[in-house]
């Protein structure tokens, strides 16, 4: 597969146009200035997910960092400790980054630009790198990225909620994958979407970001394309088993 999750972590690895890319989704660098602004203390784990990231990187032997949207937490201006995060991310990173621009990401451009890091930032409707689509998934992405063998998203931050035989119960993060349903997506853009690839649905990066339970009833996804736009949809665990149909689990 051109898209195949490390065991374990929340990252793939994905062999495309001559490059091996490592992609993960919903870093949120500085998500605890924002708790703290919503009246959670929190000490940071800047560090944790630096280290988590860099291992993840020379794991995959990776020469791109795809980030599929929301690199940083903040709607709008990052607070003060999320552009910390970044320059020091930035300063220990030495692949180059493509960003897929997420909700989240509204105001980093100018802080990166500031950077002296080798950063593309790309369109929140999407981008393709050789055979591979990628887009963060609060919007709909456009039809050249639907043209990929795989689409890769995020936005979700899919887990499950896994229960044993005594009424225990535990969050997981998953992975959803399953093939793109086409009709809505021709309906969205008026013209006819003939490609159908797979269909990827990260799970987030950062552990402290929450999370769509895709096994509940009565919880709905957050992209608008979904789950109408996927079919045949299956969930994941980290360390790789197969759950099986997502709402079955």
């Amino acid at each position: 597969m051109r898209v195949e999750p490390l065991p374990g972590v929340p990252a793939a690895t994905v062999d495309t146009d001559g490059e091996r890319l490592l992609a993960v989704a919903d870093y949120h660098a500085g998500i605890e200035a924002g708790l703290r602004y919503e009246g959670v203390e929190l000490q940071s784990a800047a560090e944790d997910r630096r280290e988590r990231l860099l291992a993840c990187l020379d794991r995959a032997r990776a020469d791109r960092l795809v980030v599929i949207g929301d690199l940083g937490h903040a709607i709008g201006d990052p607070f003060d400790d999320e552009q910390a995060e970044l320059e020091t991310l930035f300063d220990a990173l030495d692949v180059p980054v493509t960003l897929v621009k997420g909700n989240h990401d509204g105001g980093l451009e100018p802080v990166l630009s500031d950077l002296d890091a080798d950063v593309e930032v790309t369109p929140g409707h999407g981008t393709r790198i050789g055979s591979v689509g990628f887009a963060h998934g609060h919007t709909w992405p456009e039809p050249d990225v639907l043209e990929a063998d795989v689409v890769c998203v995020g936005h979700e931050h899919p887990v499950v909620r896994l229960e044993d035989n005594v009424g225990g119960a535990q969050k997981e993060r998953a992975w959803l994958r399953g093939s793109l349903v086409t009709e809505p997506f021709s309906e969205q853009f008026d013209q006819a979407v003939e490609s159908a690839p797979d269909v990827v649905v990260f799970p987030a990066f950062n552990d402290r970001s929450g999370g769509t339970w895709v096994n509940v009833d009565g919880q709905e996804l957050l992209a608008p394309f979904l789950p109408e736009g996927m079919a045949d949809t299956e969930a994941f665990l980290l360390d790789g088993t197969r759950l099986g149909a997502y709402r079955q689990v």
